[in-house]
């Protein structure tokens, strides 16, 4: 198959997938997803992922019965089934079960549901910068769970897209919490900056990998909160996610920023493509998308 769909055991081509409309995902959005790629039929960090994932879950009390072995061997087992093995999306979500519609919990003994989405997709090359806007954060404050409730999200990455950029940059008053998609983080004075992991961003997994590398770098990391004024004033502006492991903002708001430690950012790059290539055996370039004019 080029792509695959996963519903409760249930497996097929995308477009053929079906669910059912008394999911608690359909009407409530009451679950929680995680994404990854696989690149070679290899899941890119997938033992970080899965850790989110079941923290993000736990929070919400959902009752999801796998262990994170059996579900790694599902994702694994839906990865391999794709004949496309260059780079693959990997999208996953529990919803709390399905029943009628009530605000109340189901009765314990209805199972969760599990869906998964597997396509081709390829990741961000390294040389592409981004332009971005900044967004008020009107988000709720769990952040921090990687729940399916993602409206916000939606509307400011349509308004990033309108206004001709990549990413949105949120903000709570004057200091900066994430993009719509991905986490944000800077350069300044030689030291890598990242907001502090708290209820109002998400626990990254590829932030996660850029604190290490950073300090096995030699670049002191501060996971200290900045304002609007500090992101903009930036020596570098970096977005990161899954599928664009340390990409350089080159311009916020319609104002240029960043380009001021391209030697800093170039070693932090590096080293994302080095450690990518060790855990995958693959070069990274032969996985990216083609570069935009």
């Amino acid at each position: 198959m080029r792509n695959l769909g996963y519903y409760n055991g249930k497996i097929g081509p995308l477009e053929e997938m079906q669910m059912p409309i008394l999911d608690r995902a359909v009407y409530f959005g009451d679950g929680v997803y995680d994404a990854a790629y696989a690149v070679h039929h290899t899941i890119v960090a997938l033992e970080d992922h899965i850790d989110r994932f079941f923290s993000s879950f736990q929070k919400l009390k959902i009752p999801f019965s796998m262990t994170r072995a059996q579900l790694a061997e599902t994702l694994q087992k839906l990865v391999d089934q794709v004949e496309d093995s260059t780079s693959l999306f990997v999208y996953w979500q529990v919803s709390r079960g399905s029943g009628n519609r009530n605000h109340i919990f189901p009765a314990a003994e209805v199972p969760a549901n599990l869906m998964v989405m597997v396509e081709p997709d390829p990741l961000t090359p390294i040389q592409k910068t981004f332009c971005a806007i900044t967004v008020e954060d009107t988000r709720f404050f769990h952040c921090d769970i990687k729940t399916l409730n993602l409206i916000p999200n939606v509307m400011a990455a349509q308004q990033a897209k309108e206004a001709g950029c990549e990413e949105a940059i949120f903000h709570r008053g004057d200091l900066v919490t994430e993009c719509a998609h991905s986490n944000v983080s800077i350069l300044k004075d030689g030291v890598f900056r990242t907001a502090p992991l708290s209820r109002l961003i998400l626990s990254g997994t590829v932030r996660k990998h850029l604190i290490r590398l950073a300090a096995q770098e030699g670049i002191p990391v501060e996971q200290t909160s900045f304002t609007v004024q500090e992101l903009l004033d930036a020596d570098e502006v970096i977005v990161h996610n899954c599928g664009t492991l340390c990409n350089a903002i080159n311009e916020i708001d319609g104002k240029q920023v960043g380009g001021g430690a391209p030697d800093l950012l170039r070693k932090l790059q590096d080293a994302s493509i080095r450690e990518f290539e060790e855990e995958t055996h693959v070069k990274f370039s032969d996985y990216t998308g083609q570069l935009y004019p």
